[in-house]
């Protein structure tokens, strides 16, 4: 009886082994079977998702901009400490929390592509469960954030008034740890009008009442942080209520459970790595503004780099669009086992990357004497931006490509080759060179700025070397097993 069985297990092995070799010679065999309907089709799939998701980022990050332009009108202080609270707020928890996010991108993708349905639902209640853990600690840090800031030298009278803005936004960074999740929960499965419409509706409610607060309420520039926040957890209302109810959720949603738990190990194995990755970029650009703060004349600095990468961060929305695209495409083809789709939805992308980089160069470049004022009526300062704007337009073109190339990374699941990429490309090549070019050789903010593209270059230099590299056929198998492994836990758990 027991050689009967091996002999049964060894055939049934032989079988499974002999149908991978056919698929993966039938993957082989069409590797350069790229052809103009393939790629014509995938180019309508990327631009249903990413034009739509680029909206969708846009109208979310204005929250923050238009905030920030309110309060550039009421003075350069206002202003300097608003943009360094913004920042630190991102260094210390939105980036946090969205690079953590990510991780669904991976895992909720390929589940999707693999119709494990019901893992969407459970994943995402696990991430959100997870983030607000990471949201305590965060918050007593934001509490206390003026003290550190004139603690590490920075202006006492920015450093209060940053201090007191961040206190006020921390009801925003809960929203943000639940907003995050139910984001990637919609964008996998490319359900793209819940978020179009409900950040559109925030953004048209946002406006006014940041201006009432602000300018009304004589809240001034704390008035914007409160403003943050209750747009934010109007977002959050409205896809939860979405995701509760609609008819289009049937098949992802599922109830909030003790099995959210259980994934807890996966989520963070993936989380972290997501997190470093978006971290150290995130984090270098915002690094800019706290060196500002140290050049003569801070208050100038930090307001036109703020400026500045306001514009960049502002016009990022759409290569980040194109970017989630291609992540949602990318991880829901190697779920499904289709290795040639996915490297058609890279070229695809890398194509359209490269046409919407050229027009919004072009475009930011012939405006380069007016987009300042949109931040500041100061002179002194549009005309600082002025002269920044050529690094402006190479900073978004390098961005661009970068965010495309991130996507990829994302969907596959690459998130720990990305974060060693970014260590080293600006913070052993970018950062060293900003501070050379800045302080060294008295450059000042445009010193600072080029030092960051130039860890920018080397940034998408070497994702493109790694996407270059890739064996999608291999790339599908290891997706296949993770939704595998994760799908056999769950039903383990279950019986």
């Amino acid at each position: 009886m027991a050689d009967t069985a091996d002999k049964a297990m060894q055939q049934s092995l032989l079988l499974k082994r002999r149908e991978e070799n056919e698929e993966e010679e039938e993957e082989g065999g069409s590797r350069s079977a790229v052809t103009w309907g393939g790629f014509r089709e995938e180019v309508k799939k990327q631009g249903y998702l990413s034009g739509p998701m680029a909206a969708v980022v846009l109208s979310q990050y204005l929250l923050q901009v238009i905030s920030l332009m309110m309060v550039g009108h009421l003075g350069k202080l206002a202003l300097s400490s608003s943009a360094i609270a913004i920042s630190l707020a991102g260094v210390t928890g939105f980036s946090l929390l969205l690079g953590m996010s990510s991780a669904l991108e991976t895992l909720c993708g390929q589940a999707y592509g693999a119709k494990q349905y019901k893992k969407l639902g459970i994943l995402t209640h696990t991430a959100i469960f997870c983030l607000i853990l990471v949201c305590i600690p965060v918050s007593i840090i934001w509490i206390f954030m003026g003290r550190v800031l004139v603690f590490i030298g920075q202006d006492p009278e920015i450093s209060y008034a940053a201090g007191k803005f961040v206190m006020w936004l921390v009801p925003s960074l809960f929203a943000y740890a639940i907003l995050q999740p139910l984001i990637r929960y919609f964008q996998m499965q490319s359900l793209i009008a819940p978020m179009l419409i409900s950040s559109c509706v925030t953004l048209c409610f946002h406006i006014p009442i940041c201006w009432v607060l602000v300018f009304k309420s004589g809240l001034e520039n704390v008035g914007a942080a409160l403003a943050m926040c209750i747009s934010n957890w109007l977002n959050v209302i409205v896809l939860g209520l979405f995701m509760k109810y609609s008819s289009s959720c049937d098949e992802t949603r599922a109830p909030v459970s003790m099995e959210l738990f259980h994934g807890i190990r996966e989520f963070f194995g993936l989380a972290v790595p997501s997190a470093v990755m978006t971290c150290l970029e995130w984090w270098t650009f915002e690094l800019l503004v706290l060196l500002s703060g140290l050049l003569p004349n801070p208050q100038l600095e930090t307001s036109v780099l703020s400026v500045c990468i306001e514009t960049v961060s502002t016009l990022y929305a759409i290569p980040y669009g194109f970017g989630a695209a291609v992540s949602t495409r990318v991880s829901n083809e190697l779920g499904a086992g289709n290795s040639q789709a996915a490297r058609i939805a890279v070229y695809v992308v890398m194509f359209l990357a490269v046409v919407q980089t050229t027009i919004v160069s072009s475009t930011l470049f012939a405006s380069r004497h007016i987009f300042g004022y949109i931040f500041s009526n100061e002179k002194e300062v549009v005309d600082y931006v002025t002269t920044m704007s050529p690094l402006v337009c190479l900073s978004f073109a390098t961005s661009s490509l970068e965010a495309v190339l991130s996507g990829v990374a994302r969907g596959c699941g690459w998130q720990h080759i990305g974060a060693y990429v970014n260590l080293g490309a600006f913070y052993l090549c970018g950062i060293p060179v900003a501070a050379l070019l800045g302080f060294r050789l008295e450059l000042r903010g445009v010193g600072l700025w080029i030092g960051v593209q130039v860890g920018a270059f080397a940034q998408i230099v070497l994702l493109s070397v790694v996407t270059g590299c890739v064996n999608w056929e291999k790339q599908a198998r290891k997706a296949r097993e993770l939704v595998c492994k994760g799908r056999c836990s769950v039903d383990d758990r279950t019986m």
